[in-house]
Order: structure tokens, then sequence, then C-alpha cells
């Protein structure tokens, strides 16, 4: 373990073997880093923060404060971080707003400079949030999605399990697994994240099941309950069943499609 001389750790902090903290780095009381993490200079870890093994935090991040809600009574809540994640210099993540909830951030995510996750936001594994993505409260996000630069995405929304958001995209609706958001489009989908897929291991054939299932949702002409209906006939299990699951589960309604673009003519 390296610490240096100038870094300001509360005695009750706790550090993993092989953790190096930088020059004026800040580690409050009630945190919890683990073994070979980097805490960079001016960093800031405020307490009921708990890192996972591996985890870098930049310079001038602050993981922990307090959520930006004007109801929030300084209870104690959680962050509570997987590990491999890295957290580019200027990001922020804030804990749970109402009394022992956890804001959550899954093993090997990647966040960009000045990119900001808000309380009670859950992300999976092997997220990437580019410079300047903004997320809401209470945001969940799927593993391996990825959100490009300066993407916005409301409170209480939802986004798939490889998904994509393409740069300066917004949401205010649920984003469904392995769609991608075109940019400057708000609520719309214009394709299917094939790269994602075949990078993630999916196979041929769970590729063109997730593309007639996607064709259902968006091309069929059906309503979103009606397509629901057709892809759990078709599509009971598999990651093709992962559509119609997102979809019937949203309370706020699933982004449309961004017609007429197709659905993916190279989904092979």
């Amino acid at each position: 373990m390296s610490i240096h001389s100038s870094a300001i750790i509360h005695p009750d902090a706790t550090i993993g073997p092989g953790t190096i903290v930088g020059p004026y780095a800040v580690i409050d009381e009630h945190v919890d880093i683990g073994v070979d993490c980097s805490i960079g200079a001016h960093a800031v870890i405020h307490p009921y923060t708990r890192m996972g093994a591996g985890s870098r935090v930049h310079s001038g991040a602050v993981i922990g404060d307090w959520p930006q809600d004007m109801a929030f009574s300084g209870v104690v809540s959680h962050v509570e971080i997987g590990a491999g994640c890295v957290f580019r210099e200027g990001v922020t993540v804030h804990r749970g707003t109402k009394e022992g909830t956890v804001t959550r951030i899954g093993d090997r995510c990647f966040l960009m400079a000045n990119s900001h996750v808000a309380h009670n936001c859950v992300l999976g594994n092997d997220v990437i949030m580019a410079n300047g993505v903004l997320l809401g409260g209470y945001v969940e996000i799927g593993d391996r999605a990825f959100l490009s630069g300066n993407c916005v995405v409301h409170q209480f929304i939802r986004i798939g399990r490889l998904a994509m958001m393409s740069g300066l995209s917004a949401l205010s609706k649920d984003l469904p697994p392995f769609c991608v958001a075109q940019n400057v489009s708000a609520n719309r989908v214009s394709a299917l994240n094939v790269v994602g897929m075949r990078r993630a291991g999916l196979s041929p054939d769970e590729r063109a099941a997730v593309k007639r299932a996607f064709q259902l949702l968006y091309r069929s002409g059906f309503n979103v309950t009606q397509a629901v209906t057709e892809m759990k006939a078709q599509f009971p299990d598999g990651p093709a069943a992962e559509l119609w699951q997102f979809a019937e589960s949203s309370t706020r309604g699933i982004c449309a499609a961004d017609q007429p673009a197709p659905a993916d003519a190279g989904c092979r």
C-alpha cells in the first residue's frame, strides 16, 4: 500500500493491500476500498462507499457524495462498486436518497470524464459511459450497455443489456436490449447493436432470433401488446425473449422505431 503524505484518510476507513492513494486525495469514514485499487490526486471518497478490488478513481472524481435531491435529509445510504471499475477525471457518483438505499455499480464498468451517476442508479457489469453522460435518479442499465458522449437519461429509465445510445441521444422512455438509440433523436430506436451482440458471444442463430423479435416489435405494424404476445409464442427463451420480457415489464413505455430505418440487414 502506498499513501501520499498529503492525502487525508479517516482512521475508520479501510484500505486494502496494494492500493495507491495519490496527493491530496480524501477518503472519509465508513469507506471500504478493496485491494489493488488506485485513488488519484484530489479524488474524494465520501462515507458509506464500498469499492471492489482493482478499481481506479482518477483525479478530481467524487464518489459517494450526497444526492442532488431536495428531499434528502442526511440519512445513511450507500454506494456499492464492483471490481475492476474505472472512474475518470471529474466523474460523480451519488449515494442513495432514502435511508438504507444503494447506488450500485457492477464489475468492470468504465465511466469516462465528467459523467454522472445519480442516486439509486443500478449499473450492471461492463457498462461504458463516455464523456459527459448524465443519468437521472433510479436509472437501471443492463450488462455491456454503451452510452456515447453527452447522452442524457431521464430518472427511472431502464436501458437493456447490450443496448447502445449514440452521441447526444436523450431518453425518457425505456431502451430495449440490443437496440440502438440514434443521436439527437429522443426516444427512437434506429437499429440493432449487431457488433455488441457479436462481441458478447451471441451465436448466429441467437442473433437471427433477436432480429426476428425486433421486427415483430418495430416493423410488423403491431402495437407493443400485440408484439409481446407474438414474441412470447415464438421466442419463449434465449436472448430474443429478453425483448418481450423487457417491453412487458416497462412502466414508462419503450422507445419507438425511427422509421423507415431497417432492423439490420447485416444481423448474421
